[in-house]
């Protein structure tokens, strides 16, 4: 008979670390900051404010810290605060997309790099990547305040030293231009793209988060989750800046493996799969991912015939 454990958060990837309720008599102990933010709800859970920017920066200390082994990680103020188990679950998936090329088993170790396009000031991705399977990773984005932080996160946690190296995209029009190399392989490349069209559109998209989980009318909205100009928006928004990465994926059709993104609007799928088959992608995936009552996915496309891919090495 199997044992069910009722507290395990069954739409999380099976190896998310963050499947299970937060312990956070654990989680205190590792970041002792945190108990100014748990409280007993009215259902008599522990549980935290997650309108509150504050509570969600010390939760995600607490858990880098406890699950991670990440030790002084901040990031400053404004900036994009991610939610750690959604963005493991990507992680994860992406995993199984790798092992779905190698014979089913992930690839692991140093030798699988991954490109983090936008890694903003938190460098989370390749904190989870590098701590679950041993990836190396190439972090960039348009914000050197963003990337001086992550370097200041990188320079604190020696054991990251050798595995993330970080680039300024100099052009903030390009995504992989400037960034891949002739000499350059990637595995895949990992982004969460700017949702919005604009700052007003961005800021209406906040309030309503806020009401949502205060269940309160605010006239002003607090981001929760924080995010600068280039996080959260951009010209033609996730769809014209999803578009703009399929076009340049193009002329690098053999230095990646998997080209992988995010996609928050479902109603956009339809016009990314039409300029995937445009530019004549081989194979194209959308995985979702459930994350308590929100599914989220991702969309992954490669230009390599079944027989490249074959022959493509995962190991030194």
């Amino acid at each position: 008979m199997m044992n069910i454990d009722h507290n395990e958060k069954h739409s999380l990837h099976p190896r998310n670390l963050h499947r299970f309720k937060y312990d956070f008599d654990k989680l205190i102990a590792s970041y002792h900051s945190l108990q100014d933010f748990v409280f007993v709800n009215e259902y008599q859970t522990e549980t935290i404010d997650f309108s509150n920017p504050e509570a969600v920066k010390a939760l995600n200390k607490a858990l880098l810290l406890s699950d991670y082994d990440i030790q002084e990680w901040d990031i400053p103020a404004n900036y994009l605060c991610p939610p750690i188990p959604g963005r493991a679950d990507y992680i994860h998936y992406i995993a199984d997309l790798l092992a779905d090329s190698n014979q089913g088993e992930v690839p692991e170790g140093e030798q699988i790099v991954g490109l983090d396009v936008g890694i903003g000031a938190n460098c989370i991705y390749p904190i989870i990547g590098n701590h679950e399977y041993g990836w190396s990773f190439v972090g960039t984005d348009i914000d050197e305040k963003a990337l001086q932080n992550c370097k200041k996160i990188i320079t604190q946690n020696p054991k990251l030293i050798d595995v993330i190296s970080l680039q300024l995209q100099v052009e903030p029009r390009y995504i992989f231009k400037n960034i891949m190399l002739a000499e350059d392989k990637f595995a895949f490349t990992i982004c969460n793209p700017p949702f919005h069209s604009s700052k007003e559109e961005a800021a209406k998209a906040a309030l309503r988060k806020v009401n949502n989980l205060t269940e309160k009318r605010n006239s002003q909205a607090v981001l929760n989750f924080g995010g600068q100009n280039s996080e959260l928006w951009c010209n033609g928004g996730e769809l014209g800046f999803i578009t703009q990465m399929v076009y340049e994926s193009v002329k690098y059709p053999f230095q990646c493996f998997w080209f992988t993104t995010l996609v928050s609007k479902k109603d956009t799928l339809k016009s990314i799969y039409k300029t995937l088959n445009k530019v004549g992608a081989v194979e194209i995936k959308t995985i979702e991912m459930e994350q308590g009552q929100k599914t989220s996915r991702f969309v992954a496309w490669t230009f390599l015939s079944k027989k490249q891919q074959g022959e493509w090495k995962f190991s030194v």
